[in-house]
């Protein structure tokens, strides 16, 4: 069911979530208490809204704000967005539509030197796949939030200048080296730079030779102007612009000085008019920067109070993946794997290449929570949100991954002729799954024959204790077919079994009123020969043999799983050969899988990709 649209939750913005209608009940946590509490006590309720990003003047010339809340999903576009990405996209999305807000999609395009148009399409892409959008609609309109930081970038150098006029800014060109080492660290404070005394109009003129491109790249940087002595370094008097001469991808060569990540970040959300700014723990320390720079530009007027909020939650960690950036594009540049949407890697594209749902992942952020202490989520949890949403969902289908060959011996005394087939039909979808109101879907159809395929693991000339699938004198059913009797095998010169042989009993047909006149030990997969269609099935798995493969200066290269990846050519019924790129079935015993939505049905190839199996066997 898709998220209830913006307009419909207004006028309910004031009810918890589990009291709004058609929401199923959600967990509370810390940042729906703030939230909740600040809708009860109006912290926000007299901003007004000038229908975009804006300053202090353009916002107070517009109308009150209909979005209760505004959270932002800001991703740098240098990169493909991961798991955890997802984490923080279902929170912020999420949150606004609970909530009667509105949620912006930003990009944080303020390092032109890393930033490229092919990931600001991935990560839109990325983020409608999971089910969310920028649209508001508001008593009647229809309004997009897709900003840009670099659309931002005159706004930034106005602060910058009246910040540098307030004295609260000033150029340094020390070298950098010079720079670190005046910082101190932990148990030294850090030593005044000699360019810190400089006067307004010193700095002044000095930063715009820096924006006329005068110096060269590295020669000088502007600093806030706080306290060298703080017990927190990031406030010894932070860099906020530097010279880089790059061309950017939405600004070309306008600019050759651009905003640190710390300077614009909190800029950007006051624009946007952005009440909770909810961040990973790695920005807590930042926090006390976040709020400083904003009170400077609030009693300067050029932004308008109350200023946004910093909220900080405890990243993903999911075993037996990595999330670092320059690791996953390692593993891409030295060919580990086969590109970012290779179905091993934990990249949006690749969750989605390997079969997982839109919905899985929702159920899976809300499942494992928000908290402000860092922990490990087992990836189990992630699986088992997918076979949840999978078990109605997904089509059954039988396929044999490692065929050998059953020849029913009987089968002319039978039925009259060796050539002879019959339908067998079974259920697409178990009728137990099928929701009360919901039609189900047509019975699958498959021939079967004198020949047909099974796995290999199904017959045992010598059975191990306990074993009740074929064997010389045990009878198993072919599931939806006929009861057989095993009578034996063939074999090659080197002792491997080629074919298994067996007797198939008249009137047991599935279906049939003879069907239980004998009593069957077990009951085993089959694909009929006479319309089996060859496939290439990928068996993915997970890519780290440890758990924490990249943990305590590890290096994750060592604990690649060789076995991530096996391919096999196995038979499937019609039913899966006709299927579509990216539909999901189970294929019946085996697991989830899913018709690759890159190769499947190219040049009439047939390619199934292992989502996960029936149940976790990594525990």
């Amino acid at each position: 069911m898709p998220p209830p649209s913006l307009s419909s939750s207004i006028s309910r913005h004031h009810q918890a979530p589990a009291e709004i209608e058609g929401q199923a009940l959600r967990t509370s946590n810390f940042l729906r208490q703030v939230i909740e509490k600040d809708l009860a006590t109006g912290t926000y309720a007299q901003r007004q809204w000038g229908g975009g990003p804006g300053d202090a003047a353009f916002h107070a010339a517009g109308q009150p704000d209909p979005a209760k809340i505004r959270t932002r999903f800001p991703p740098e576009p240098n990169g493909y967005l991961h798991v955890g990405h997802a984490k923080s996209i279902c929170l912020n999305f999420g949150l606004a539509r609970d909530y009667g807000g509105v949620c912006h999609m930003r990009f944080d395009d303020t390092n032109p030197e890393k930033e490229e148009k092919e990931y600001v399409d991935s990560i839109l892409d990325a983020v409608q796949w999971l089910g969310f959008n920028w649209e508001s609609n508001f008593n009647g309109k229809q309004e997009s939030h897709l900003y840009y930081a670099s659309n931002y970038f005159d706004f930034m150098y106005r602060a910058a200048e009246y910040l540098i006029t307030a004295g609260h800014a000033y150029v340094d060109e020390q070298t950098a080296e010079d720079m670190r080492i005046n910082r101190g660290d932990f148990g030294k404070p850090g030593v005044d730079s000699p360019f810190r005394s400089r006067s307004p109009e010193e700095n002044l003129a000095r930063f715009r030779e820096m924006r006329d491109g005068k110096l060269a790249d590295g020669a000088a940087v502007l600093r806030a102007k706080i306290d060298m002595a703080s017990p927190n370094i990031n406030l010894r008097d932070p860099a906020i612009y530097r010279i880089r001469r790059a061309t950017h991808h939405n600004t070309g060569d306008a600019w050759c000085i651009y905003p640190m990540y710390t300077f614009a970040h909190p800029i950007e959300d006051a624009l946007e008019q952005i009440t909770h700014s909810i961040a990973t723990l790695e920005f807590e320390d930042q926090r006390p920067f976040y709020d400083w720079l904003l009170e400077r530009l609030c009693e300067g007027g050029l932004l308008k109070a109350p200023p946004p909020r910093q909220y900080e939650f405890a990243r993903l960690n999911l075993t037996y993946v990595i999330t670092s950036k320059r690791k996953l594009a390692q593993l891409v540049n030295e060919k580990k794997v086969s590109g970012w949407d290779d179905p091993r890697m934990p990249t949006i594209v690749g969750l989605r290449r390997r079969g997982y749902t839109p919905e899985a992942i929702q159920l899976f952020a809300e499942r494992i929570g928000v908290t402000k202490s860092d922990s490990w989520i087992d990836y189990s949890t992630l699986d088992g949100c997918l076979r949840e949403d999978l078990e109605n969902k997904a089509h059954r289908g039988m396929a044999v991954l490692d065929p050998v060959k059953l020849v029913l011996t009987n089968w002319a005394e039978v039925f009259g002729s060796d050539g002879y087939t019959e339908d067998c039909t079974q259920p697409a979808l178990p009728h137990s799954t099928i929701a009360e109101g919901q039609t189900p879907p047509p019975d699958r159809v498959f021939k079967i024959g004198k020949d047909v395929w099974i796995e290999r693991e199904d017959f045992e000339e010598v059975p191990p204790k306990g074993y009740k699938r074929l064997f010389p004198g045990n009878v198993v059913r072919l599931k939806g077919g006929y009861v057989i009797e095993c009578t034996g095998c063939a074999k090659d010169a080197e002792g491997k079994v080629t074919e298994v042989h067996a007797k198939v009993i008249p009137g047991t047909k599935s279906g049939t009123p003879g069907a239980d006149s004998v009593k069957a030990k077990a009951a085993i997969t089959w694909v009929g020969n006479a319309d089996g269609v060859s496939a290439e099935v990928r068996l993915y798995d997970r890519l780290f043999t440890d758990p924490q493969p990249d943990a305590g200066g590890k290096n994750f290269l060592d604990a690649l799983n060789p076995d991530s990846l096996k391919v096999v050519t196995a038979v499937v019924e019609p039913s899966l050969a006709a299927a579509k790129p990216d539909q999901k079935f189970q294929f019946e015993r085996h697991g989830y899988f899913v018709a690759d939505r890159a190769d499947h049905g190219v040049g009439g190839k047939v390619v199934f990709n292992r989502v996960t199996g029936l149940k976790d066997r990594w525990n």
